[in-house]
C-alpha cells in the first residue's frame, strides 16, 4: 500500500467517524444557542432598561425626560455591545480557538495601532463629557459643526442630528467644539408689523396689545402676555412697530406666524391698513416749475 493510499484511507476514517459528526452538531447547536441567547438577552435587557427608566418618578432621583432619553439609548447600546462581545468569545471558545492568546495579540496590536488611533480615542472621550455634563440630549435641537436639527441619538463615539429637512447628519464626537441647544430655555418670538405713516400710531399701538392680551387662553404655549414695544424702525414708506413674545422651547417660529395672522386679521377689522408699495409720478412741467410758484 502506498503512501497516498494510507493518508487517503486516514481521513477517510476520520470523515466517516460518527464522533466526529457528534461533535461537528454539538458544536454547531451550541453556536446556534449562544446567538438566540445573546438575541434574547439584548431584547429582554432592553425592555427591562425601558421599564426602570419608565418608573423613575416613583424612585428619590428624579431626570429630566430629554436626559432619560439619552441614556436610555446609552445604556442600551451598550448592553448590546457587551452581550454580543460575550457571544462573539463564547462563539471563539466552542472553536477550540485559544480566547487567551488571542486577547493577549490584540493587546499588542493595540498598542502598535494606538497612535493611529487617537481621533477615536478623542470621539469617545468627548462623547462621555457631552453625556456627564448634559450639553444636550436625545430630542434637543442643537446647532454644531455647521449642522442644525434635532439630536437623534447620542453615542461615545458620534451624535446623530437630524435636519428639519429630513438629512441625518453623523457628527463625529471630537469635531463637536462649540454646541448651541435651543431646547433648555424658553424661546422667543419677535414679529415686526408695517404700518403707514397715515396711520394713528397710538391707536395701533392699542389695537395690538388689547389683541395680545387675549392670547395666552388661545396658546398654551405662551409664557406671559406678548408685548408690544412699539417702533422700532422709521423705513422710508412705512413705520416698524415691534411685537415679542415669550415661548416654549422650539415654539417661536410658530408663534410668530400665529402672530403675525392673528394682528392681520385684527388691523383689517379696525380698519388699519398695511402699507402697499407706492409709486409717484411727476410730470415735465411740475419739475420745470420754480419752487416759490411764479414765474
Amino acid at each position: 500500500m502506498s503512501v497516498l493510499e494510507e493518508q487517503w484511507n486516514y481521513i477517510w476514517e476520520k470523515v466517516t467517524n460518527p464522533e466526529l459528526w457528534i461533535l461537528i452538531a454539538e458544536g454547531f447547536l451550541r453556536i446556534l444557542l449562544i446567538i438566540v441567547l445573546a438575541g434574547v438577552v439584548v431584547k429582554v435587557g432592553t425592555k427591562i432598561v425601558s421599564r426602570i427608566f419608565q418608573k423613575r418618578d416613583h424612585g428619590p432621583f428624579k431626570i429630566t425626560l430629554r436626559r432619560e432619553n439619552t441614556l436610555k439609548k446609552l445604556v442600551q447600546n451598550t448592553l448590546s455591545y457587551v452581550v454580543y462581545f460575550t457571544a462573539f468569545l463564547m462563539i471563539l471558545d466552542t472553536l477550540t480557538i485559544p480566547i487567551g492568546a488571542l486577547l493577549a495579540g490584540a493587546g499588542v496590536a493595540g498598542l502598535a495601532i494606538g497612535f493611529g488611533t487617537q481621533n477615536l480615542v478623542r470621539d469617545i472621550i468627548t462623547g462621555f463629557f457631552i453625556i456627564f455634563e448634559d450639553q444636550f440630549s436625545v430630542g434637543d435641537y442643537v446647532r454644531t459643526s455647521g449642522v442644525e436639527g434635532e439630536v437623534e441619538e447620542i453615542g461615545l463615539r458620534t451624535t446623530k442630528v437630524k435636519s428639519w429637512t429630513g438629512e441625518l447628519n453623523i457628527i463625529p464626537n471630537g469635531n463637536i467644539t462649540q454646541v448651541t441647544n435651543f431646547s433648555i430655555h424658553n424661546s422667543i418670538s419677535v414679529v415686526d408689523v408695517n404700518i403707514p405713516y397715515e396711520t394713528d400710531i397710538p391707536r395701533a399701538e392699542k389695537i395690538i396689545v388689547e389683541l395680545l392680551a387675549k392670547m395666552p387662553e388661545k396658546y398654551p404655549e405662551l409664557k406671559g402676555i406678548p408685548e408690544c414695544l412699539g417702533v422700532q424702525m422709521l423705513e422710508t414708506s412705512h413705520v416698524v412697530l415691534r411685537v415679542i413674545a415669550e415661548v416654549q422651547p422650539m415654539q417661536h417660529w410658530a408663534m410668530a406666524r400665529n402672530l403675525r395672522k392673528e394682528i392681520k386679521g385684527k388691523f383689517d377689522e379696525e380698519g388699519v391698513e398695511i402699507p402697499l408699495p407706492r409709486l409717484v409720478m411727476y410730470s415735465r412741467e411740475d419739475l420745470e416749475k420754480p419752487l416759490d410758484g411764479k414765474g
